[in-house]
């Protein structure tokens, strides 16, 4: 028996000193991704896998480098991987179009981002965008999306936000102002590095970062600051989750 008691003694005192190494978690980094070109996609999904961190991802049917969309099935794999990893995941429109303004007839203007091509939408037309999202994800990984959205360029309008909560997508996730890490900046100008350094020192607790899954006019992909953006984030004493768990 006493052979045993101090067996139970030292697992308990072995798991007590485990826990009391565990460091704090002095605050929450909230990472976001939206879709992009996709030159990045496996990258960060490996490197969230690499240190265990759950982000959030917010899909529209983008072109990708492989010549077809975001949402086509050639990405099941990918987003049925990122399911099982447990990340969450929200509305970024199906067109990818920019909410432009609100209409006197109760409408919404969306139009592409040169202004080339634009259309009205009204409530129904406007949920029918974002439930093509959500279908094509269905129809890949078996769940839906989560009930949050984010505007393409983070552009919104007072109808939009009334129409996404009819929808289905009552919550409107945008980005903290030192978490646009800055992947849509030109790298002549904007050096991973430099943009690496600003984000370990701007970020705080309770930030939304902001990344793409591929830039097409960046030419040094920022992707690959990725795990030292963790790692460094980590060092000071950061934790992450997904939006999901973000206090509104």
């Amino acid at each position: 028996m006493r052979r045993v008691a101090s067996a139970v003694l030292v697992l308990f005192v072995f798991a007590a000193s485990a826990v009391a190494a565990e460091p704090q978690c002095r605050g929450t980094i909230y990472l976001t991704f939206d879709t992009g070109s996709m030159s990045q996609a496996k990258y960060i999904a490996d490197t969230l896998r690499k240190y265990s961190v759950k982000a959030t991802f917010f899909l529209a049917d983008e072109k990708t480098v492989n010549g077809d969309t975001t949402l086509s099935p050639g990405w099941a794999e990918y987003w049925r991987g990122l399911v099982a990893d447990g990340h969450a995941f929200g509305n970024h429109t199906w067109h990818h179009w920019y909410f432009r303004g609100d209409t006197r007839d109760g409408r919404v203007v969306y139009s592409r981002y040169d202004g080339k091509e634009k259309t009205l939408l009204d409530r129904k037309a406007f949920c029918a965008e974002f439930e093509r999202v959500n279908a094509a994800f269905r129809s890949m990984t078996g769940r839906s999306l989560d009930p949050i959205w984010r505007a393409p360029g983070g552009r919104t309008t007072p109808r939009a936000l009334e129409f996404a909560k009819e929808c289905g997508y009552p919550r409107y996730v945008g980005w903290s102002p030192a978490g646009f890490i800055g992947d849509e900046l030109p790298s002549e100008k904007y050096p991973n590095a430099m943009l690496l350094k600003k984000a370990l020192a701007d970020l705080r607790d309770g930030d939304i970062a902001l990344m793409h899954l591929g830039i097409w006019s960046r030419k040094e992909p920022l992707a690959p600051i990725l795990d030292d953006l963790i790692s460094g984030l980590k060092a000071r004493g950061f934790c992450f989750a997904t939006i999901l768990e973000r206090k509104k």
